[in-house]
């Protein structure tokens, strides 16, 4: 049996139809907004059928695992690094792997650019899989979404997620255009890690993204940046907590949580590796 939603650790936002009729109608929102979005996390039996297809674009962008998708009674296999686009009103069907189980970042869209945008893109019924060649970019960009419709549903943030909705459909297009410069893939892990400074990102799932066994992935990130790419995440997590020990009053403990930290000791101990002192002996030193 398929399952729609409910998985560990999931986020999920809906739009209440209401507002999203009013955000068609709205200049700065009219052209492109997100009417649902979310994320969920290795979704075993995740699946769901649509007769009739969606009002909305559906864009779901698989990073772990593996699915499928049938999309105007065709039947496409997705993996990690694929993007699944289906158009508005296209039957379609969709489900995770039975042994190796999907990691999703999806999102629903609507509004007058739409159309333009997916036929620049070319991602149609009969072509609705895509390899990305940036799926670090892509993956901030919808937890960008998800975020600023996590904050509230004040205009504000419906423009955020629409902002960044209409940068994601962008990507997608130029992805397409013939000759355009690739990011090499440890640049955009190190991209990854640096929006990505208080969760731990494991190397096997920075590999997966950039299509590299992990040794492989390993060797090229510390061969360019000197660095293995978690004590390349620990630098920033300590540059983002010296940041706040020098310009707020926040607690030791408050800041370790910030950099993604849930035992201060730990985060003391990390940070003295880094910086030679504690987090309160730096924040008394003198500094400028």
């Amino acid at each position: 049996m398929l399952i729609e939603d409910g998985f560990p650790g999931q986020r999920m936002l809906v739009m209440p139809r209401p507002r999203v009729t009013a955000a068609l109608a709205r200049p700065g929102t009219s052209h492109l907004v997100v009417t649902d979005a979310g994320y969920f996390p290795e979704a075993r039996a995740h699946g769901l059928v649509r007769a009739s297809g969606a009002p909305q674009s559906i864009v779901i962008v698989c990073t772990r695992g593996r699915g499928w998708a049938e999309v105007a009674g065709t039947r496409h296999t997705v993996s990690a690094g694929q993007v699944i686009v289906i158009p508005p009103e296209t039957p379609h069907a969709y489900g995770a792997d039975d042994d190796d189980p999907w990691t999703l970042w999806w999102l629903h869209v609507a509004g007058r650019d739409l159309e333009e945008f997916l036929k620049t893109a070319g991602l149609t019924a009969a072509a609705p899989v895509r390899e990305l060649s940036d799926v670090y970019r892509v993956v901030a960009l919808v937890e960008e979404v998800v975020q600023a419709m996590e904050r509230d549903q004040t205009i504000a943030s419906v423009l955020a997620a629409s902002g960044a909705a209409w940068h994601l459909m962008a990507l997608l297009c130029s992805e397409r255009i013939a000759g355009t410069p690739q990011v090499s893939a440890i640049d955009q892990a190190r991209d990854y890690l640096r929006q990505h400074v208080t969760e731990r990102v494991s190397i096997d799932e920075l590999a997966r993204l950039a299509r590299l066994s992990p040794s492989h992935f390993a060797a090229l990130f510390k061969q360019q940046t000197g660095s293995s790419p978690l004590r390349y995440q620990t630098h920033l997590r300590m540059s983002r907590a010296r940041e706040l020990l020098d310009v707020t009053n926040l607690a030791v403990s408050v800041v370790a949580e910030r950099v993604g930290y849930t035992d201060p000791f730990y985060f003391s101990r990390q940070f003295k590796s880094v910086h030679g002192v504690t987090p309160l002996q730096y924040r008394g030193q003198r500094k400028g």
